[in-house]
Protein backbone atom coordinates (compact mmCIF):
# COMPACT_ATOMS: atom_id res chain seq x y z
CA UNK A 1 0.00 0.00 0.00
CA UNK A 2 2.87 2.56 0.55
CA UNK A 3 3.54 2.34 -3.37
CA UNK A 4 -0.04 3.04 -3.83
CA UNK A 5 -1.35 6.47 -5.85
CA UNK A 6 -4.53 7.80 -4.84
CA UNK A 7 -4.97 9.59 -8.36
CA UNK A 8 -8.32 8.89 -9.94
CA UNK A 9 -8.05 6.32 -12.73
CA UNK A 10 -8.64 8.07 -16.35
CA UNK A 11 -11.23 5.31 -17.59
CA UNK A 12 -14.15 4.33 -14.45
CA UNK A 13 -13.34 0.93 -13.53
CA UNK A 14 -16.64 -0.54 -11.95
CA UNK A 15 -14.52 -3.15 -9.97
CA UNK A 16 -11.29 -0.33 -9.15
CA UNK A 17 -11.75 1.15 -5.61
CA UNK A 18 -9.61 3.57 -4.01
CA UNK A 19 -10.02 5.09 -0.32
CA UNK A 20 -8.42 6.34 2.57
CA UNK A 21 -7.81 3.71 5.85
CA UNK A 22 -6.70 4.90 9.01
CA UNK A 23 -6.39 2.52 12.54
CA UNK A 24 -10.06 3.69 13.51
CA UNK A 25 -11.08 2.25 10.11
CA UNK A 26 -9.72 -0.81 9.06
CA UNK A 27 -12.16 -2.41 7.03
CA UNK A 28 -13.31 -1.47 3.57
CA UNK A 29 -16.75 -2.79 2.21
CA UNK A 30 -16.54 -3.14 -1.83
CA UNK A 31 -20.01 -2.78 -2.18
CA UNK A 32 -19.34 -6.06 -4.26
CA UNK A 33 -20.39 -8.32 -1.45
CA UNK A 34 -17.06 -8.63 -0.32
CA UNK A 35 -15.22 -6.93 2.81
CA UNK A 36 -11.25 -6.54 2.95
CA UNK A 37 -10.26 -6.54 6.41
CA UNK A 38 -6.80 -5.06 7.26
CA UNK A 39 -4.55 -6.00 9.79
CA UNK A 40 -2.97 -3.57 12.39
CA UNK A 41 0.32 -4.98 11.80
CA UNK A 42 -0.19 -3.79 8.09
CA UNK A 43 -1.13 -0.55 8.36
CA UNK A 44 1.71 0.12 10.54
CA UNK A 45 4.55 -1.07 8.24
CA UNK A 46 2.43 0.96 5.63
CA UNK A 47 2.84 4.38 7.44
CA UNK A 48 6.10 3.26 8.67
CA UNK A 49 7.13 3.11 4.70
CA UNK A 50 5.39 6.52 4.15
CA UNK A 51 6.95 8.29 7.40
CA UNK A 52 4.03 9.01 9.12
CA UNK A 53 2.67 8.29 12.86
CA UNK A 54 -0.42 6.10 14.16
CA UNK A 55 -2.45 8.95 12.82
CA UNK A 56 -1.47 9.17 9.64
CA UNK A 57 -3.96 7.67 6.56
CA UNK A 58 -2.59 5.37 4.00
CA UNK A 59 -3.98 4.70 -0.08
CA UNK A 60 -5.83 1.22 -0.03
CA UNK A 61 -6.03 0.53 -3.88
CA UNK A 62 -8.58 -2.36 -5.19
CA UNK A 63 -9.11 -3.96 -8.06
CA UNK A 64 -10.98 -7.03 -8.95
CA UNK A 65 -10.77 -8.62 -12.05
CA UNK A 66 -13.01 -11.23 -11.64
CA UNK A 67 -15.58 -11.30 -8.62
CA UNK A 68 -17.41 -14.35 -9.62
CA UNK A 69 -14.57 -16.53 -8.65
CA UNK A 70 -14.73 -16.02 -5.45
CA UNK A 71 -18.17 -17.78 -5.18
CA UNK A 72 -18.55 -21.63 -4.79
CA UNK A 73 -21.04 -22.70 -6.53
CA UNK A 74 -23.93 -24.67 -4.46
CA UNK A 75 -25.94 -26.36 -6.91
CA UNK A 76 -25.36 -29.80 -7.96
CA UNK A 77 -25.72 -29.66 -11.82
CA UNK A 78 -23.06 -26.74 -11.80
CA UNK A 79 -19.44 -27.34 -11.36
CA UNK A 80 -18.14 -26.62 -7.86
CA UNK A 81 -14.94 -24.49 -8.48
CA UNK A 82 -12.35 -24.53 -5.58
CA UNK A 83 -10.00 -22.19 -5.18
CA UNK A 84 -6.36 -21.82 -3.16
CA UNK A 85 -5.07 -18.18 -2.07
CA UNK A 86 -1.65 -17.26 -2.88
CA UNK A 87 0.16 -14.30 -3.54
CA UNK A 88 2.95 -12.89 -5.78
CA UNK A 89 6.54 -13.80 -4.25
CA UNK A 90 9.61 -12.17 -5.98
CA UNK A 91 13.15 -13.59 -5.14
CA UNK A 92 16.21 -11.75 -5.27
CA UNK A 93 16.51 -12.67 -8.63
CA UNK A 94 13.46 -10.87 -9.73
CA UNK A 95 11.73 -13.62 -10.48
CA UNK A 96 8.37 -14.65 -8.89
CA UNK A 97 5.76 -17.19 -8.58
CA UNK A 98 2.89 -18.15 -6.62
CA UNK A 99 3.17 -19.21 -3.30
CA UNK A 100 0.77 -20.01 -0.34
CA UNK A 101 3.00 -18.91 2.47
CA UNK A 102 1.08 -16.76 4.83
CA UNK A 103 -2.06 -17.17 3.44
CA UNK A 104 -5.22 -19.66 4.30
CA UNK A 105 -8.08 -20.44 2.09
CA UNK A 106 -11.46 -21.05 4.27
CA UNK A 107 -15.33 -21.20 2.79
CA UNK A 108 -17.61 -18.79 4.55
CA UNK A 109 -21.08 -19.11 3.57
CA UNK A 110 -20.63 -19.84 0.10
CA UNK A 111 -17.34 -17.25 -0.13
CA UNK A 112 -13.76 -18.31 -0.54
CA UNK A 113 -12.00 -16.31 1.89
CA UNK A 114 -8.52 -15.58 1.68
CA UNK A 115 -6.93 -14.72 4.97
CA UNK A 116 -2.92 -13.36 5.33
CA UNK A 117 -0.96 -12.15 7.35
CA UNK A 118 0.93 -9.65 4.81
CA UNK A 119 -0.18 -7.40 1.95
CA UNK A 120 1.15 -7.92 -1.90
CA UNK A 121 -0.82 -8.77 -5.03
CA UNK A 122 -3.00 -11.39 -4.36
CA UNK A 123 -5.15 -14.01 -6.29
CA UNK A 124 -7.13 -17.12 -6.10
CA UNK A 125 -6.38 -20.21 -7.67
CA UNK A 126 -8.98 -21.86 -9.17
CA UNK A 127 -8.69 -25.86 -9.94
CA UNK A 128 -12.04 -26.84 -11.21
CA UNK A 129 -11.10 -30.12 -12.23
CA UNK A 130 -10.81 -30.97 -7.87
CA UNK A 131 -13.24 -34.07 -7.46
CA UNK A 132 -16.38 -33.08 -5.89
CA UNK A 133 -16.16 -33.91 -1.75
CA UNK A 134 -18.17 -37.14 -1.85
CA UNK A 135 -15.66 -38.33 -4.28
CA UNK A 136 -12.59 -37.35 -2.39
CA UNK A 137 -14.30 -38.99 0.79
CA UNK A 138 -14.62 -42.61 -1.05
CA UNK A 139 -10.79 -41.68 -2.27
CA UNK A 140 -9.77 -41.04 0.97
CA UNK A 141 -11.25 -44.53 1.96
CA UNK A 142 -9.37 -46.66 -0.93
CA UNK A 143 -6.49 -44.75 0.00
CA UNK A 144 -6.34 -46.01 3.75
CA UNK A 145 -7.74 -49.70 3.65
CA UNK A 146 -5.37 -49.99 0.29
CA UNK A 147 -1.98 -48.47 2.28
CA UNK A 148 -2.60 -50.45 5.47
CA UNK A 149 -3.63 -53.59 3.45
CA UNK A 150 -0.23 -53.33 1.43
CA UNK A 151 1.75 -52.36 4.71
CA UNK A 152 0.57 -55.51 5.91
CA UNK A 153 1.76 -58.03 3.00
CA UNK A 154 4.56 -55.82 2.34
CA UNK A 155 5.61 -56.59 5.44
CA UNK A 156 4.72 -60.31 5.37
CA UNK A 157 6.76 -60.20 2.20
CA UNK A 158 9.85 -58.94 4.25
CA UNK A 159 9.75 -61.90 7.09
CA UNK A 160 9.64 -64.64 4.19
CA UNK A 161 12.72 -63.12 3.07
CA UNK A 162 14.12 -63.11 6.21
CA UNK A 163 13.11 -66.39 6.86
CA UNK A 164 14.26 -68.03 3.72
CA UNK A 165 17.63 -65.65 3.72
CA UNK A 166 20.17 -68.70 4.72
CA UNK A 167 19.17 -70.43 1.30
CA UNK A 168 20.53 -69.17 -1.72
CA UNK A 169 19.48 -66.08 -2.87
CA UNK A 170 18.59 -64.95 -6.21
CA UNK A 171 19.19 -61.44 -7.50
CA UNK A 172 15.85 -60.41 -8.60
CA UNK A 173 14.21 -62.01 -5.00
CA UNK A 174 16.57 -59.51 -3.78
CA UNK A 175 15.32 -56.74 -5.65
CA UNK A 176 11.38 -57.62 -5.64
CA UNK A 177 12.56 -57.55 -1.61
CA UNK A 178 14.06 -53.75 -1.35
CA UNK A 179 10.75 -52.64 -3.70
CA UNK A 180 8.84 -54.40 -1.69
CA UNK A 181 10.57 -52.43 1.65
CA UNK A 182 10.21 -49.06 -0.34
CA UNK A 183 6.65 -49.79 -0.57
CA UNK A 184 6.18 -50.26 2.72
CA UNK A 185 7.99 -47.63 4.22
CA UNK A 186 5.78 -45.47 1.81
CA UNK A 187 2.18 -46.18 2.91
CA UNK A 188 3.55 -45.97 6.36
CA UNK A 189 4.94 -42.46 6.04
CA UNK A 190 1.76 -41.88 3.81
CA UNK A 191 -0.54 -42.83 6.95
CA UNK A 192 1.49 -41.33 9.00
CA UNK A 193 1.73 -37.80 6.75
CA UNK A 194 -2.28 -37.76 7.10
CA UNK A 195 -2.64 -38.29 10.57
CA UNK A 196 -0.45 -35.65 11.57
CA UNK A 197 -1.90 -33.44 9.43
CA UNK A 198 -5.08 -33.49 11.24
CA UNK A 199 -3.44 -32.39 14.14
CA UNK A 200 -1.28 -29.54 15.41
CA UNK A 201 2.02 -30.53 15.13
CA UNK A 202 5.14 -28.08 14.97
CA UNK A 203 6.49 -27.24 11.72
CA UNK A 204 9.50 -28.97 11.91
CA UNK A 205 7.41 -31.85 12.89
CA UNK A 206 5.22 -31.51 9.63
CA UNK A 207 8.59 -30.92 7.39
CA UNK A 208 10.46 -33.94 8.40
CA UNK A 209 7.37 -36.13 7.72
CA UNK A 210 7.22 -34.24 4.24
CA UNK A 211 10.74 -35.44 3.77
CA UNK A 212 9.85 -38.75 4.91
CA UNK A 213 7.17 -38.99 2.58
CA UNK A 214 9.20 -37.62 -0.38
CA UNK A 215 12.07 -39.76 0.04
CA UNK A 216 9.71 -42.87 0.21
CA UNK A 217 8.39 -42.01 -3.08
CA UNK A 218 11.60 -41.11 -5.20
CA UNK A 219 12.46 -45.14 -3.37
CA UNK A 220 9.89 -46.64 -4.87
CA UNK A 221 10.13 -45.08 -7.91
CA UNK A 222 14.06 -46.06 -7.98
CA UNK A 223 13.57 -49.80 -6.92
CA UNK A 224 10.92 -49.63 -10.39
CA UNK A 225 13.44 -48.31 -12.39
CA UNK A 226 16.21 -51.02 -11.10
CA UNK A 227 13.48 -53.76 -11.77
CA UNK A 228 13.43 -52.29 -15.16
CA UNK A 229 17.32 -52.92 -15.32
CA UNK A 230 17.70 -56.46 -14.38
CA UNK A 231 14.98 -57.07 -16.46
CA UNK A 232 17.46 -55.86 -19.03
CA UNK A 233 20.25 -57.54 -18.07
CA UNK A 234 18.05 -61.31 -18.31
CA UNK A 235 16.55 -60.82 -21.52
CA UNK A 236 19.04 -58.81 -23.56
CA UNK A 237 22.66 -59.19 -21.93
CA UNK A 238 22.08 -63.03 -21.19
CA UNK A 239 25.57 -64.34 -21.45
CA UNK A 240 28.52 -63.28 -20.11
CA UNK A 241 27.37 -60.97 -17.28
CA UNK A 242 29.31 -60.06 -13.92
CA UNK A 243 29.11 -57.20 -11.85
CA UNK A 244 31.10 -57.31 -9.09
CA UNK A 245 29.28 -56.50 -5.81
CA UNK A 246 25.92 -56.55 -8.08
CA UNK A 247 23.35 -56.15 -5.18
CA UNK A 248 25.60 -53.80 -3.11
CA UNK A 249 25.74 -51.33 -6.64
CA UNK A 250 21.84 -51.67 -6.71
CA UNK A 251 21.25 -51.13 -2.90
CA UNK A 252 23.75 -47.56 -3.35
CA UNK A 253 21.36 -46.18 -5.97
CA UNK A 254 17.83 -47.31 -4.63
CA UNK A 255 18.63 -45.96 -1.39
CA UNK A 256 21.52 -43.23 -1.91
CA UNK A 257 19.84 -41.73 -4.69
CA UNK A 258 16.42 -40.50 -3.02
CA UNK A 259 18.50 -39.35 0.02
CA UNK A 260 20.57 -37.10 -1.85
CA UNK A 261 17.83 -35.58 -3.49
CA UNK A 262 15.96 -35.35 -0.25
CA UNK A 263 19.16 -34.14 1.34
CA UNK A 264 19.15 -31.20 -1.74
CA UNK A 265 15.12 -30.18 -1.15
CA UNK A 266 15.52 -29.91 3.02
CA UNK A 267 18.24 -27.16 2.69
CA UNK A 268 16.04 -25.33 0.55
CA UNK A 269 12.93 -25.55 2.95
CA UNK A 270 11.13 -27.09 0.48
CA UNK A 271 8.53 -28.79 2.62
CA UNK A 272 5.60 -28.23 4.88
CA UNK A 273 2.16 -28.27 5.28
CA UNK A 274 0.50 -28.25 1.81
CA UNK A 275 -3.86 -27.72 1.03
CA UNK A 276 -4.93 -30.45 -1.10
CA UNK A 277 -8.92 -30.49 -0.78
CA UNK A 278 -11.42 -28.26 1.38
CA UNK A 279 -14.09 -29.88 3.83
CA UNK A 280 -17.59 -28.30 3.03
CA UNK A 281 -18.17 -28.94 6.43
CA UNK A 282 -15.82 -27.39 8.87
CA UNK A 283 -15.18 -24.69 6.30
CA UNK A 284 -11.44 -25.55 6.50
CA UNK A 285 -8.73 -26.86 4.42
CA UNK A 286 -7.05 -29.99 4.51
CA UNK A 287 -3.30 -30.33 4.63
CA UNK A 288 -0.31 -32.86 4.03
CA UNK A 289 3.07 -32.83 4.76
CA UNK A 290 4.45 -32.52 1.55
CA UNK A 291 6.54 -30.29 -0.98
CA UNK A 292 5.13 -26.90 -0.44
CA UNK A 293 7.58 -26.00 -3.97
CA UNK A 294 6.14 -26.96 -6.93
CA UNK A 295 9.18 -26.40 -8.49
CA UNK A 296 10.72 -29.59 -6.89
CA UNK A 297 7.57 -31.48 -6.75
CA UNK A 298 7.55 -31.04 -10.77
CA UNK A 299 11.52 -31.87 -11.12
CA UNK A 300 11.53 -34.63 -9.10
CA UNK A 301 8.24 -36.23 -8.71
CA UNK A 302 6.47 -35.72 -12.12
CA UNK A 303 9.85 -35.00 -14.00
CA UNK A 304 11.61 -38.08 -12.54
CA UNK A 305 8.49 -40.53 -12.91
CA UNK A 306 8.30 -39.61 -16.59
CA UNK A 307 11.88 -40.79 -16.79
CA UNK A 308 11.27 -44.04 -15.17
CA UNK A 309 8.34 -44.88 -16.99
CA UNK A 310 9.97 -44.06 -20.35
CA UNK A 311 12.92 -46.60 -19.22
CA UNK A 312 10.33 -49.37 -17.41
CA UNK A 313 8.03 -49.29 -20.60
CA UNK A 314 10.59 -49.93 -23.26
CA UNK A 315 11.80 -52.82 -20.51
CA UNK A 316 8.53 -53.89 -21.14
CA UNK A 317 7.93 -53.59 -24.81
CA UNK A 318 11.39 -55.97 -24.87
CA UNK A 319 9.76 -58.57 -22.50
CA UNK A 320 6.88 -58.94 -24.62
CA UNK A 321 8.74 -59.72 -27.58
CA UNK A 322 11.21 -61.94 -25.55
CA UNK A 323 8.03 -63.90 -24.28
CA UNK A 324 6.46 -64.08 -28.09
CA UNK A 325 9.69 -65.67 -29.32
CA UNK A 326 10.06 -67.96 -26.42
CA UNK A 327 7.15 -69.13 -26.38
CA UNK A 328 6.48 -69.85 -30.33
CA UNK A 329 10.05 -71.61 -29.93
CA UNK A 330 9.42 -73.98 -27.26
CA UNK A 331 5.36 -74.75 -27.84
CA UNK A 332 2.95 -76.09 -30.65
CA UNK A 333 0.50 -74.99 -32.06
CA UNK A 334 -2.24 -76.33 -29.84
CA UNK A 335 -0.66 -75.34 -26.87
CA UNK A 336 -0.66 -71.46 -27.75
CA UNK A 337 -3.97 -70.86 -26.43
CA UNK A 338 -3.09 -72.57 -23.10
CA UNK A 339 -0.37 -70.80 -22.34
CA UNK A 340 -1.74 -67.70 -23.48
CA UNK A 341 -3.78 -66.81 -20.11
CA UNK A 342 -0.44 -67.18 -18.37
CA UNK A 343 1.34 -64.57 -20.58
CA UNK A 344 -0.93 -62.38 -19.67
CA UNK A 345 -0.81 -63.11 -16.01
CA UNK A 346 3.32 -62.39 -16.09
CA UNK A 347 2.40 -59.29 -18.56
CA UNK A 348 0.11 -58.10 -15.79
CA UNK A 349 2.32 -58.58 -12.56
CA UNK A 350 5.16 -57.36 -14.76
CA UNK A 351 3.52 -54.47 -15.12
CA UNK A 352 2.75 -53.72 -11.53
CA UNK A 353 6.60 -54.15 -10.89
CA UNK A 354 7.59 -51.56 -13.34
CA UNK A 355 5.67 -49.50 -11.41
CA UNK A 356 3.45 -48.76 -14.76
CA UNK A 357 0.31 -47.83 -12.84
CA UNK A 358 2.13 -44.45 -11.74
CA UNK A 359 1.75 -43.77 -15.04
CA UNK A 360 -1.95 -42.57 -14.89
CA UNK A 361 -0.55 -39.64 -12.10
CA UNK A 362 -0.26 -37.85 -16.25
CA UNK A 363 -3.92 -38.86 -17.08
CA UNK A 364 -6.24 -37.32 -14.40
CA UNK A 365 -6.69 -34.10 -15.88
CA UNK A 366 -9.09 -33.97 -18.74
CA UNK A 367 -12.46 -34.79 -19.56
CA UNK A 368 -11.60 -38.64 -17.65
CA UNK A 369 -9.76 -37.00 -14.99
CA UNK A 370 -12.52 -38.27 -12.30
CA UNK A 371 -12.30 -42.38 -13.47
CA UNK A 372 -8.59 -42.39 -13.78
CA UNK A 373 -8.04 -40.97 -10.27
CA UNK A 374 -10.01 -43.81 -9.21
CA UNK A 375 -8.14 -46.10 -10.56
CA UNK A 376 -4.82 -44.39 -10.06
CA UNK A 377 -5.91 -44.78 -6.30
CA UNK A 378 -7.23 -48.17 -6.12
CA UNK A 379 -3.95 -49.41 -8.07
CA UNK A 380 -1.51 -47.72 -6.59
CA UNK A 381 -2.94 -48.31 -2.65
CA UNK A 382 -3.04 -51.67 -3.22
CA UNK A 383 0.42 -52.16 -5.29
CA UNK A 384 2.12 -53.81 -2.00
CA UNK A 385 -0.85 -56.78 -2.79
CA UNK A 386 0.19 -57.03 -5.86
CA UNK A 387 3.88 -56.96 -5.35
CA UNK A 388 3.05 -59.71 -2.88
CA UNK A 389 1.37 -62.08 -5.46
CA UNK A 390 3.87 -61.86 -8.09
CA UNK A 391 6.45 -62.72 -5.57
CA UNK A 392 4.16 -65.67 -4.66
CA UNK A 393 3.87 -66.76 -8.07
CA UNK A 394 7.58 -66.68 -8.47
CA UNK A 395 8.50 -68.61 -5.77
CA UNK A 396 5.69 -71.17 -6.95
CA UNK A 397 7.00 -71.52 -10.50
CA UNK A 398 10.44 -72.00 -9.48
CA UNK A 399 9.70 -75.06 -7.49
CA UNK A 400 6.96 -76.41 -9.90
CA UNK A 401 10.70 -75.58 -12.40
CA UNK A 402 12.71 -77.52 -10.32
CA UNK A 403 10.74 -80.72 -9.76
CA UNK A 404 10.09 -81.17 -13.82
CA UNK A 405 13.59 -80.41 -14.72
CA UNK A 406 14.37 -83.76 -16.28
CA UNK A 407 12.17 -83.11 -18.93
CA UNK A 408 13.76 -81.50 -22.12
CA UNK A 409 12.28 -77.67 -22.08
CA UNK A 410 13.18 -74.27 -22.73
CA UNK A 411 12.93 -72.45 -19.51
CA UNK A 412 12.64 -68.96 -18.69
CA UNK A 413 12.95 -67.52 -15.26
CA UNK A 414 12.43 -63.87 -14.16
CA UNK A 415 14.04 -64.63 -10.83
CA UNK A 416 17.44 -66.31 -12.09
CA UNK A 417 20.46 -64.43 -13.11
CA UNK A 418 20.86 -65.89 -16.80
CA UNK A 419 18.64 -67.74 -18.85
CA UNK A 420 18.86 -71.32 -19.08
CA UNK A 421 18.20 -74.56 -21.68
CA UNK A 422 18.14 -77.67 -20.48
CA UNK A 423 17.90 -80.66 -23.11
CA UNK A 424 17.54 -84.28 -23.20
Amino acid sequence: MRNCSSITPRFKTPNYISKQISSAEATLDTEKGFIIHISDEALQRSRNGQGGNNDTEVNLIVSLLNETIFRVSSSSDSKNERGICVFWHLDENGRGNWSTDGCKTSIDDGDIVCSCNHLSFFALLISPQVPEESHIVHLNYISYVGSALSIAFTGLMIVMFLCQRKKQCEHSVFIHVQLSGSLFLLHISFLCSVWFSGQRVPDSACEALGLLLHWCLLATFTWTAIEGFNLYLLLVRVFNIYIKRYLLKLSLVGWGVPTLTVMICGVTKAYGENPFYKDKENSTDKHLCWVTSQTVSYITVNGYLGLVLLFNMAMLVVVMVKMRQLRSQALQFKDHQRRAWKDWVSLLGLCCVLGVPWGLAFSTHGPMSLPSVYIFTILNSFQGIFVFLWFLTLTCQTRKEKQISSKGTIQVSFQSNEDYVTTR
